[in-house]
């Protein structure tokens, strides 16, 4: 008996089934994967539930958060965010129907304020409920309401013209840019 010289040929046989085999394996993964992707482009939003907030202005801005988390109200804070750039406060689908915001412009001075007041300090903080803010050593903020209308996902835009301009005369600055963004 005699064996061919580059010692393959004997197993030609098995690597052309084999061959086959993948390739019939493989076409069927590539169909399995070819019939999901549409199903997923389908649902683009699903990955995308977030509440995120847009700053229209032309300054850096800080952002504190209120919300109600099971039965306990909770703000947190602060996101920095650049002029006119994005920035998603919360991932996933929202569980509420109203969330609250505060925010300060750094640059201009000014706020985006209102009348549904919570806890904030000047430092990076998660606050646990919404009362006695000063006896607990936090300083007590209005938040202005946003109305989610109960979607998945909620984008606000801040623009300078629903911004509150700091009065002239002995009012404080606006708390300086915390350390570090979330």
């Amino acid at each position: 008996m005699s064996f061919p010289s580059d010692g393959m040929t004997r197993f030609a046989p098995l690597s052309r089934r084999l061959r086959r085999a993948m390739s019939r394996g493989l076409c069927r993964v590539l169909l399995v994967l070819c019939a999901a992707a549409p199903a997923v482009s389908l649902f683009p939003d699903a990955a995308a539930a977030e509440f995120r907030l847009c700053n229209r202005t032309q300054s850096r801005i800080g952002i504190a958060l209120g919300y109600k988390d099971g039965d306990i109200w909770t703000t947190e804070g602060w996101w920095n965010v650049s002029a006119n750039s994005c920035e998603t406060l919360l991932r996933g689908e929202l569980s509420a129907r109203f969330y609250y915001l505060y925010a300060v412009d750094y640059d201009q001075g000014g706020e985006w304020a209102g009348k549904a007041y919570m806890c904030t300090r000047e430092k990076e903080f998660t606050i646990k409920a919404a009362d006695d803010c000063l006896a607990r050593g936090f300083d007590r903020t209005g938040f202005f309401e946003v109305d989610t209308q109960e979607q998945k996902a909620w984008t606000v835009q801040l623009t300078e013209s629903g911004q509150t301009k700091p009065a002239q005369g002995n009012v404080p600055p606006p708390p300086p840019p915390p350390p570090k963004p979330r």
